[in-house]
């Protein structure tokens, strides 16, 4: 007996399809990715092309010969995964590092649950969150690995966040420690220290726009995120600017732009409804705020969207729409 059920109408048609969805992402991508190769030269370039190979060879080899179900890798999906991992290393990482990640990512965060759709967590934060534990002191060395023909000067050492975070730990004051402060140019353009992805808030916020603008991704996520950020920073730092950074500092250092527009807004990890992407939003503000301050990691991004990824089926249970043609009680 065939059980096919058909929703009744209306039904939605669309031209676009994960692929086309993926490909979106890994242009709205390529600012970051052509910024990280201008820093670390041909070391970013080979980090990126091995995390896709990688990550694309492992669904491939799950699906082909464990799952023993349909090839899905020319979905794109696990080349976004890729090169998320990758811009999520330093840009001087060795190749093996990403390669573990990436099995990590796929095999573990990805396929062990189904597969695309079926995932509970970002694969490619479980993949840098592995790494981060397994292997802290490649995760956290910024060397300096030469900017490729010379166009920027290579850079190295301790992110702003980190530097902040062992200062304020050493019993300096923010006065002292921001003395020669990155300026907001610097924070918007390039001078900066990190994960190959955090160099350049501008390539991440004009990849944010070109999704905006392709309607991939709606802003509420993001700008709720960022919105509490800044407020709850802000409260902190009006309340003590000596212990605690100012807003802006906050948004603009680390890999809040990149985790809120790139990895917080993944379809399958973030709740369907306006009000539980707030909620979700809100969540993962609250814990990277409080990660940074009062934790003992100076970023917090990664920890806060995989914990608000459990809550995702809560948020998508009770932050319900109202059903149609429902009376209002």
């Amino acid at each position: 007996m065939n059980k096919l059920l058909v929703s009744p109408s209306p039904h939605t048609h669309s031209p676009e399809s994960t692929r086309t969805i993926m490909r979106d992402v890994l242009i709205a991508l390529a600012p970051a990715m052509l910024v990280s190769v201008l820093a670390s030269g041909w070391s970013a370039l080979m980090l990126i092309l091995v995390g896709v190979a990688a990550c694309v060879l492992t669904e491939f080899l799950i699906q082909k010969y464990l799952i023993k179900g349909p090839v899905t890798v020319c979905d794109l999906s696990a080349a976004v995964t890729g090169c998320l991992l990758a811009l999520n290393l330093p840009g001087n990482s060795p190749w093996w590092l990403i390669v573990v990640g990436s099995v990590v990512a796929i095999g573990v965060a990805k396929m062990t649950f189904g597969g695309l759709g079926q995932n509970i967590f970002n694969p490619a934060l479980v993949g840098r969150v592995f790494l981060l534990v397994s292997f802290p002191v490649l995760m956290t060395t910024w060397d300096d690995a030469g900017a490729m023909f010379g166009i920027v000067d290579a850079f190295s050492g301790a992110t702003p966040l980190g530097a902040v975070k062992e200062g304020l730990k050493n019993g300096m004051t923010l006065t002292e420690l921001t003395a020669d402060n990155l300026t907001l140019g610097q924070q918007l353009f390039f001078n900066l220290g990190g994960s190959a992805g955090e160099l350049s808030s501008l390539a991440l916020i004009l990849g944010f726009i070109y999704l905006l603008c392709r309607r991939v991704i709606k802003a509420t996520i993001p700008v709720t995120i960022l919105c509490t950020v800044f407020v709850i920073s802000g409260i902190f730092w009006l309340a003590n600017p000596e212990r605690f950074t100012n807003p802006i500092f906050n948004i603009f250092t680390g890999g809040l732009l990149l985790g809120s527009i790139f990895m917080a807004t993944d379809y399958v990890t973030s709740p369907m409804t306006t009000k539980g992407q707030i909620i979700f939003g809100i969540g993962i503000g609250l814990i990277t705020v409080f990660v940074r301050y009062f934790g003992s990691y100076p970023e917090g991004v990664s920890f806060a969207i995989l914990i608000m990824n459990c809550t995702v089926p809560l948020l998508n249970k009770y932050c319900k729409p109202r059903r149609f043609g429902e009376v209002r009680k």
